[in-house]
This record gives structure tokens, C-alpha cells and sequence, in this order.
């Protein structure tokens, strides 16, 4: 029986009047990666928006239902906790331009005023870019700007300053899109490494990369949730016809 670090229960969003997730049901399992699949402008992306509250900072967004990070309501906690406890690495990395590759890392603690002795920041610092697989990369050049990182370390320095705060859940919005082939599969190799200390939810259009990595499986079509499932039996024996569609190319 896999543990519960998130559930979703009867969970809709919308952007005033359009309806952008529909009644979404989802348990998902603590250190596993689970992977969101589905075709351009499904939902996926505001799913988990939703997952760490970002979507209500749109001025006409609003949600109905309900989310359990380890059974607290995350709609009834202050936004910023719940975005310490679920931390977010965008499609393109950003870090922050006029930061240092250390500062990117602590920077949660600093926008929170959260204050470290320095020997507590260096710490964090080196953990969070050990466990993001960077450290031998950079520990020479920590006080050098993050931008001057290839694509795939930026990428790798966004997931140690996601790491850092010491969340529950990491989410990964589409984190290898704009990267080449090699620095994909170094974030894939992190991302498995990673769930043993992170549950990780992975938002992907890419069917093949789902298949390598996830341990399960969600294909949301139109807002709803269609299929959800252990990764192995959805890509080999999809129940529903529509998810057997996607993963054949019918459309997406």
C-alpha cells in the first residue's frame, strides 16, 4: 500500500467564467514521481498551479474543492507556507539574473526573512546543490551569477533553490523542454535520484520521458482527469479509450 503525500479531492479551477479543471479526484503517492500527461492547454499546468497556489494570483482565477498535503487543507494554510512545503521549477530556468549561483539557492529564505547564521547558509547551500547534482560544477563559482550557467545547470541550480526550503513535494513544470538532449537526461537521472527525499510531480507532454521516469501515471484531457494509474500498466494497457488514443498519437 504506497503512503499519501497529496490528495485532490472534487478539486475544479477556473479563469472567471471558463471552466479549467473539472471535478479532479487524484491520491498521490509520497517519494514515487508522478507524472501529468496530456496535449497542450488540457489543464496540466494549472493543476498544479493550484497544487502550490500560484493560480489564484491571477486576478480572475478561483478553484472549488479541496487539497491535503499530509491531510492539512492547503486552501485553509497561508499561501506562502504551502509554497515552502511545495516548491515549483518552471518550464524555462530563471534564475534570478541579478543573483549569485548562492543567493538563488537561499533565496527563499531571504523573500520569506527568514534569517540563517552564514554557517547554516552554507550548508543549505551546498545540500541543496549536491542533492541537484551541481555542487562539483559550481563550488568553485558560487558567488558568480547563476546566468552564467549552460541551460541545463540553470535548470539543475532552479531545482536546488526548489530543494532548499525542504519541501514535501517538488513540482516540474515541463523542466526539460528547453533543453537539449544530454542536459535532459541529466535531469532525468536527477529526477529519479531525487525521490528518495522528494515526492515529484511532473508535468510532461512528453510521452517517452513519462515512460523512463514516472513510477505513475495521470492523463488529463480537457480539464478532467481521464486516467490514473501505475506507469507500466497505463502505457502497456490504458484502460480508457481516449488515454490509448494520446499515448498512439491520435492527437496531442
Amino acid at each position: 500500500m504506497e503512503s499519501t503525500v497529496l490528495k485532490i479531492e472534487n478539486f475544479s479551477a477556473f479563469f472567471g467564467e471558463s471552466q479549467v479543471l473539472k471535478e479532479v479526484n487524484l491520491t498521490v503517492p509520497r517519494n514515487r514521481i508522478t507524472a501529468i500527461m496530456g496535449p497542450s492547454g488540457c489543464g496540466k499546468t494549472t493543476l498544479i498551479r493550484c497544487i502550490n497556489r500560484m493560480h489564484e494570483l491571477t486576478s480572475d482565477a478561483r478553484v472549488s474543492g479541496k487539497i491535503f498535503l499530509d491531510h492539512g487543507d492547503i486552501y485553509a494554510t497561508d499561501p506562502i507556507i504551502v509554497r515552502r512545503q511545495i516548491g515549483m521549477v518552471f518550464q524555462k530556468p530563471n534564475p534570478f539574473p541579478m543573483m549569485s549561483i548562492y543567493d538563488n539557492v537561499i533565496a527563499g529564505y531571504n523573500l520569506n526573512g527568514i534569517r540563517l547564521a552564514k554557517g547554516e547558509k552554507d550548508r543549505i547551500v551546498e545540500e541543496s546543490l549536491r542533492k541537484a547534482a551541481l555542487w562539483e560544477e559550481v563550488k568553485e563559482a558560487l558567488h558568480r551569477r547563476g546566468t552564467f550557467l549552460s541551460g541545463g545547470q540553470q535548470q539543475r541550480l532552479c531545482i536546488a533553490r526548489g530543494l532548499a526550503m525542504g519541501p514535501a513535494v517538488l513540482l516540474l513544470d515541463e523542466p526539460t523542454s528547453a533543453l537539449d538532449p544530454k542536459a535532459t537526461s541529466h535531469i532525468e537521472e536527477l529526477i529519479v535520484q531525487l525521490k528518495d527525499t522528494v515526492s515529484i510531480i511532473l508535468v510532461t507532454h512528453n510521452m517517452a520521458q513519462a515512460a523512463r521516469v514516472s513510477d505513475f501515471a495521470a492523463f488529463v484531457y480537457l480539464g478532467e482527469l481521464v486516467e490514473f494509474g501505475p506507469s507500466g500498466s497505463m502505457f502497456t494497457a490504458p484502460k480508457d479509450k481516449r488515454t490509448e488514443e494520446y499515448l498512439t498519437g491520435k492527437f496531442g
